[in-house]
């Protein structure tokens, strides 16, 4: 390994180098904050060995800018039992051990066999990452919807701040990728993405798993941090906000305006260092007036919203099916090009209550299904199958459709109630043969 030590004392440091050395280890050393940071500059380090001696604001600040410009270096404070209370401190601003003084060269030796061990895990862990997203169709974000697009340079405008940002919209919308989105881009990308369902607990141990709760807080319980503090110099996700209890909205109303929380079970309050991202597919403002949602918490969490269209009104359906029978295709190795016209028609006039997780699932079984090359309106479930095209209310004008949907239609209807081409070619005032050629475009 390559370590730095960072030491104001020329002796300790000396020392320290020796038995690293012994060690087999590569070593340099730096006495103040400002040559720490040149020599990280110029050269990659595996660990820093950073010493409280050098002061407990330069111990700071500098771990402060590692943690910023070099998220894989690893850091080990270095401190007397007297300065527990900083090591503490600097434990929370991202080091990742501490080796106690004094200690021995085993001591040196075990603290940095836990990094190695810790770097290989982190490794691992991205690997499976990279694992899970070539089983998992990736959430474009980078499609031509213009509703779609407006919503993503607003949440690209406010994502470098720590506002807290409530996204609306159905289920099956995205509100979920909208939001790791919205921490990717942020300056927080490199710490924690937390989610927490506020549906899927009751309210006891739904603010357990939140704030987290002391040791004998309940039956057999051990002491255990909550999501606000593992999402620590991260981002706090609060999925489906709507379905929090009331009970429970006081205390994260205290969390939103004062950054302080306590512990089930506990009266010590605690600070937090988390951007807070909510998601709702509820209207909070009913809500709100039938008494159970607060509205003050509404005011905290509405500081930036932004709406998801449902996908019933984007004009991408295509696309975004065309991106996933490619994505699904590659993972069952088949050679699956395109839907017929027939399947495209029914994809583009189905309601989609699901939005984009039923169009996933319809692909993924179409996928499955079809004997190829293309996807047939047969491989589609029964609902989309079987969906009356032109039907009443699912095209009208006025929605946000495309001109050429609204003119497919129109000639899907007049050809049903015309006995002849020629009819429908008077009807439409176009030539027969236009008309003919159109028919054969969009497969009618």
């Amino acid at each position: 390994m390559r370590v730095l030590i960072v030491d104001g004392e020329p002796d300790p440091r000396r020392a320290l180098r020796t038995a690293l050395q012994m060690m087999e280890h590569a070593v340099d050393e730096a006495a103040s904050e400002p040559g720490a940071l040149k020599l990280v500059e110029r050269r990659a380090y595996d660990v820093t060995l950073l010493d409280l001696r050098l002061g407990r604001d330069s111990v700071l600040d500098l771990l402060e800018a590692l943690r910023v410009r070099y998220p894989r270096l690893a850091v080990v404070v270095i401190a007397a039992p007297d300065r527990l209370e900083t090591v503490v401190e600097a434990m929370r601003r991202g080091a990742v051990d501490y080796l106690p003084k004094p200690f021995t060269p085993d001591q040196i030796r075990a603290t940095l066999e836990r990094v190695i061990q810790m770097r290989r895990m982190c490794d691992r862990v991205a690997d499976l990452e990279d694992q899970v997203r070539a089983e998992v169709p990736v959430a474009e974000l980078d499609h031509p919807d213009p509703l779609e697009q407006k919503v993503l340079s607003q949440a690209r405008l406010v994502a470098p701040s720590d506002a807290v940002v409530l996204i609306r919209g159905e289920g099956g919308t995205g509100k979920g990728v909208l939001a790791r989105s919205l921490h990717d881009w942020s300056k927080r990308a490199n710490g924690p993405f937390v989610t927490v369902s506020c549906p899927s607990l009751s309210p006891d141990l739904l603010e357990s798993d939140l704030f987290g709760h002391a040791r004998g807080a309940s039956t057999d319980a051990v002491r255990e941090a909550g999501k606000v503090a593992r999402a620590e110099g991260g981002t706090l996700f609060l999925d489906e906000i709507g379905d929090l209890p009331p009970t429970l909205q006081p205390k994260l109303l205290r969390l939103l305006q004062e950054r302080q929380y306590e512990r089930v079970g506990e009266m010590v309050s605690r600070t937090a260092d988390v951007r807070v991202v909510a998601s709702t597919n509820r209207d909070l403002e009913t809500a709100v007036a039938a008494g159970s949602f607060r509205q003050d918490l509404l005011y905290r969490l509405n500081v930036i919203e932004l709406i998801l269209p449902p996908l019933r009104h984007r004009s991408d359906i295509g696309a975004l099916a065309d991106h996933l029978l490619a994505f699904f295709a590659r993972q069952t190795g088949r050679r699956l090009t395109s839907f017929t016209p027939e399947a495209r028609a029914a994809l583009d006039h189905y309601h989609w209550p699901g939005n984009i997780r039923e169009l996933r699932n319809a692909v993924e079984r179409a996928a499955i299904l079809a004997p190829g090359p293309e996807v047939g309106l047969a491989d589609l479930p029964e609902r989309i199958m079987h969906t009356r095209v032109g039907a009443a209310g699912t095209i009208e004008v006025g929605r946000r459709v495309s001109l050429e949907r609204i003119e497919v239609e129109h000639i899907r209807q007049v050809l049903a109630s015309t006995s002849s081409l020629e009819e429908a070619a008077q009807v439409l005032m176009i030539d027969p043969s236009t008309l003919y050629r159109k028919r054969k475009r969009i497969g009618l």
